[in-house]
């Protein structure tokens, strides 16, 4: 009987993990299971509600990691897809089903930049041979797939390790720039140690050449003893140095060796790799150098790509942040129109954007009598949607004092030229209805809107007026006219007759007439689902350019 054979266990792996601040770390794979959630007793312990209690494990298979899901309440993704039980590749990213959380980079062996900068070290006399070249370049090649597997710091602090190692220097700094000049991220001495603060000097007039030169790689050696001239720089004789290497970084996307370019201006440099000695001449044989030059690629990709995820982070936090306002703002809506009864009304809001410079209301203020408005406030996004929640608190004190209908106009004009200066302006339309039919309306320089009769008839409500925040002197003018059983009112913002279609062709006035004649003996509902589907095929399910907000209000008496 054959003996059986016993799986190799996997090899050391660890979690890149990354926090909704931005921060990274990295965290072994043990012991084994691994356990990941939001309580204390958890080997990876992540501090955010929406996290289960008890959300993944991980755990050994053969000579494989495999991650379970724990029936946690958003679920486990693994690059984006949902999983219940999956084994992990290198670089796998893990998340958790909600946004801005923490995300996990599952990593093989992560030991191995370790091993790359023995063999660098031990390579670096076979430099000069075609073989230690090529050599070199593979080894280089290995560190390029650690990007997505190790910490940025961690690469960055590798990429200057292996540039004392190459050539034979003593300190090694990578140095990024800021608005008022140059940060210090790497400080590092060729015995792979950080460097004390009061290591830290450089002549900043050999930094300021390497990054105003259009040279991708600047040496300089000196003579202790010439050194003690006037023409020498004062920070390179006080530091004693015999050589230094200048390596400027640019802003570069990943690529192979041959179509990278690192010909660069001050003003294209991310930055730059520092290297100095004070005991012997760096080593910039041309293998040297050329390795030098892909180190140098390797950092400026590395922290491209750490800017980029930087930005895409801030972005998505952005859109988070206008998510939730547009929950909010959408919540300022009426959740419930009257449906039932002799007033009836149907509604609806849809923002181009996350956020929305449209409003619209329906209030009743006595038993007998309702309010309606619409709002249009010029141009989009947050500023105009802090305007119309701004409107709508105006709406509601209005609402007790519903017969003053110019006055409450007048008022909110006075309020936004003292608060905007002009700079913001309001379209509205607003009007009573009660339960006799009688219609009390103004029209600050809104959409005129159609009274919409049971018998298919459909005429405008004309009214003219300045919007509001726009003009000092403007005055706002009451209308009225009486209303007989199922006669509509349809009010609406430009952005439902200006919706493109094919050809850039508008949704427009006639075909929004039309609808109204269609299904004028609709009720409020009916009528306000058909308009609002006619728009929605008219546009074929295009990007909304503007604003859409449809409010029909119904009068209904019992017979």
């Amino acid at each position: 009987m054959p003996e059986s054979t016993q799986a190799a266990p996997p090899p050391p792996a660890a979690l890149l993990v990354l926090n909704p601040s931005g921060n990274r770390t990295r965290v072994a794979l043990s012991p084994l299971p691994f356990l990941i959630g939001r309580n204390a007793d958890n080997h990876l312990v992540l501090r955010d509600s929406r996290v289960s209690r008890s959300h993944v494990r991980i755990f050994a298979k053969d000579d494989h990691y495999v991650v379970e899901d724990l029936n946690s309440r958003h679920g486990t993704w693994i690059n984006g897809k949902r999983v219940a039980l999956h084994t992990l590749r290198n670089s796998d990213r893990i998340d958790f089903g909600v946004r801005e959380s923490y995300q996990l980079t599952f990593t093989i062996d992560p030991g191995e930049i370790d091993r790359i900068m023995d063999k660098l070290t031990t390579s670096r006399p076979a430099a000069e041979s075609r073989n230690g070249l090529e050599k070199l370049r593979s080894l280089v090649e290995v560190a390029r797939a650690l990007q997505n597997s190790l910490s940025t710091q961690e690469v960055l602090t590798a990429v200057v390790d292996a540039a004392l190692a190459v050539t034979g220097c003593e300190r090694g700094f990578l140095m990024l720039r800021n608005e008022s000049g140059l940060d210090i991220e790497v400080a590092r001495d060729s015995q792979g140690k950080t460097l004390e603060s009061g290591d830290l000097r450089v002549p900043t007039s050999v930094i300021h050449r390497a990054l105003t030169s259009r040279r991708d790689l600047l040496s300089m050696s000196f003579d202790p003893l010439a050194a003690q001239g006037a023409t020498a720089a004062q920070s390179i004789v006080a530091l004693e140095l015999r050589s230094v290497v200048c390596l400027p970084l640019v802003r570069v996307r990943s690529g192979s060796l041959e179509d990278t370019r690192m010909t660069t201006t001050a003003d294209a440099t991310a930055g730059l790799i520092y290297l100095d000695s004070r005991t012997a001449q760096a080593d910039l044989s041309a293998g040297s150098r050329e390795l030098l030059q892909t180190l140098a690629m390797e950092a400026s990709t590395i922290i491209e790509n750490a800017r980029l995820m930087d930005e895409e982070r801030a972005k998505e936090r952005i859109e988070n942040e206008l998510q939730v306002a547009r929950e909010i703002q959408q919540g300022l809506l009426p959740v419930a129109l009257p449906s039932e009864g002799w007033f009836r009304a149907a509604g609806s809001s849809l923002p181009a954007t996350q956020v929305g410079g449209d409003y619209f209301d329906v209030r009743q203020v006595t038993p007998g009598l309702w309010a309606a408005v619409v709002a249009d406030v010029s141009g989009k996004g947050v500023s105009s949607a802090l305007l119309a929640s701004l409107l709508q608190g105006a709406f509601l004190m209005a609402a007790a004092d519903a017969a003053d209908i110019g006055g409450m106009l007048g008022r909110l004009n006075a309020f936004l030229l003292d608060r905007t200066r002009g700079e913001k302006y309001a379209t509205i339309f607003y009007c009573t209805l009660d339960s006799s039919g009688h219609l009390g309306f103004a029209n600050a320089g809104h959409c005129v809107p159609y009274l919409v009769s049971a018998d298919g008839k459909i005429r405008k409500l004309e009214s003219s007026g300045f919007p509001v925040g726009m003009l000092e002197e403007a005055i706002f003018e009451k209308q009225e006219t009486q209303l007989a059983p199922g006669d509509k009112i349809v009010i609406y913002s430009d952005g439902l007759t200006e919706t493109e279609g094919a050809e850039g062709v508008f949704f427009g006035p006639e075909r929004f007439r039309a609808v109204l004649r269609e299904h004028a003996r609709d009720g409020a509902a009916e009528l306000h689902a058909s308009l609002i589907a006619a728009v929605d095929r008219f546009g074929e399910g295009g990007a909304v350019r503007d604003d859409i907000t449809l409010l029909v209000l119904e009068y209904s008496p019992s017979a």
